[in-house]
């Protein structure tokens, strides 16, 4: 405002500060801090063509969007506690430029890092980053697969995306709910695609569900391996309930739903998915936060992108919290579960301690709508329920801590 009774503010503060002999600048001084987001120039993942796909469960945008709009979100609280965080968007043209740009985010001191890279990017800045910055936070947004939480896990390495696991477990308690229990499973041959049907098996066994047959599919340009992509032919058994594809990449998964041989309802990679957000979802001020999202990247909010939110919601959170605490302090903090954010889900979210993994509910949902929010009612943990969803402690492999 601009009128009278913003004239009469200014002139009572600089009347106050005559009166304490100092200038209203006197303010305690704002502590400037850089957050970096950090991808690759050609990340196959950003390819046009999956873009213009925009299948299930996969990246539509960069994560510089969802970071940029939580420190927005954040801008009150951290201004509060003298702060001031500024997101700096880091694009990598070649792996190679990694150790060059590690120097130039030294000279920023910057430590607090959001990757979203490939696999073998990302790993490469996790094991560099904290002896380049003198320590680092790394929060992985962009990859769920489960070995970044376990054998190559790091003590600076957050995830907040939902592991591979997570996503599994969300899909069979759902099932299992439902008493779809008798599952037709379609397998794909790349190296992705064993990964989630690994993870999907180990979620079967845990929620009793029964594999009646496992057939393999291939998206093919051969002539004598056309019926490998044939649905009606790979669904033709009739003992099962539900098609559950194994197909990491998605393209031949969206050919599956209503084109099988029997009316089945089809879950993994299309159909039924699991996934961290969805925009059609309404409790919690979920519309709220597809609004803002929608509004400053000009498209839905997708999984991805809340991974990418919550990342920058713990960044700020972990600063708020203690204003002069280091990166191993915060670390600390983080992964001992003294720092919790609101993810726009529910409950509050915090990190686990043996993994680094934000436990957080996971929706159940096909292209317009959520139908379920796992864990379900009525699956039980000794501790914390949301830890029913993943690896829990006594399982996992990562033996890294703060």
């Amino acid at each position: 405002m601009r009128g009278p009774r913003a004239v009469r503010c200014a002139g009572g503060l600089l009347a106050l500060a005559a009166l304490l002999g100092g200038p209203v600048a006197a303010q305690a001084a704002t502590t400037r801090l850089t957050l970096a987001v950090v991808s690759l120039a050609d990340d196959p993942r950003y390819a046009n063509r999956r873009m213009e796909r925009g299948y299930p469960g996969h990246p539509q945008g960069r994560a510089v969007q969802g970071v940029r709009l939580a420190v927005e979100e954040a801008a009150f609280e951290l201004d509060t506690a003298g702060l001031e965080l500024v997101v700096r968007d880091v694009v990598l043209p070649d792996a190679t430029a990694l150790p060059r740009v590690l120097a130039e985010l030294k000279a920023a001191k910057v430590q607090h890092l959001v990757a979203d890279l490939p696999l073998a990017e990302l790993r490469q800045l996790v094991q560099a980053a904290p002896a380049a910055l003198g320590g680092a936070v790394v929060f992985n947004t962009g990859l769920d697969d489960d070995s970044l939480r376990a054998q190559h896990c790091a003590a600076h390495l957050l995830h907040t995306l939902p592991s591979r696991h997570m996503a599994s477990d969300a899909l069979a308690q759902y099932l299992a709910a439902r008493n779809w229990r008798k599952v037709l499973q379609l397998q794909g041959p790349e190296p992705g695609d064993l990964l989630m049907g690994e993870s999907f098996a180990r979620a079967a066994r845990r929620y009793g569900l029964k594999f009646t047959q496992t057939k393999p599919f291939k998206l093919s340009g051969d002539p004598r391996e056309r019926d490998l992509a044939n649905t009606r032919l790979l669904t033709g058994e009739r003992e099962h309930e539900v098609v559950a594809v194994m197909d990491a990449n998605g393209e031949f998964a969206r050919t599956v739903p209503y084109a099988t041989q029997w009316p089945r309802p089809v879950v993994g990679a299309s159909g039924l998915v699991a996934t961290a957000w969805h925009p059609q979802w309404e409790r919690n001020g979920g519309p709220q936060l597809t609004r803002r999202f929608q509004k400053l990247a000009q498209r839905p909010m997708q999984g991805h992108d809340w991974a990418a939110w919550a990342a920058g919601k713990a960044v700020a959170a972990v600063l708020v919290d203690d204003p002069k605490a280091g990166v191993p302090q915060q670390l600390k903090k983080l992964r001992g579960g003294a720092v919790y954010i609101d993810g726009f889900k529910g409950p509050r979210l915090s990190f686990r301690a043996w993994d680094g993994q934000l436990r957080q509910p996971v929706f159940v949902n096909h292209v317009d709508g959520v139908v379920g929010v796992a864990p379900l009612e009525g699956v039980l943990h000794p501790k914390e329920v949301l830890d029913t969803l993943g690896v829990d402690e006594q399982e996992s492999a990562c033996k890294q801590q703060p």
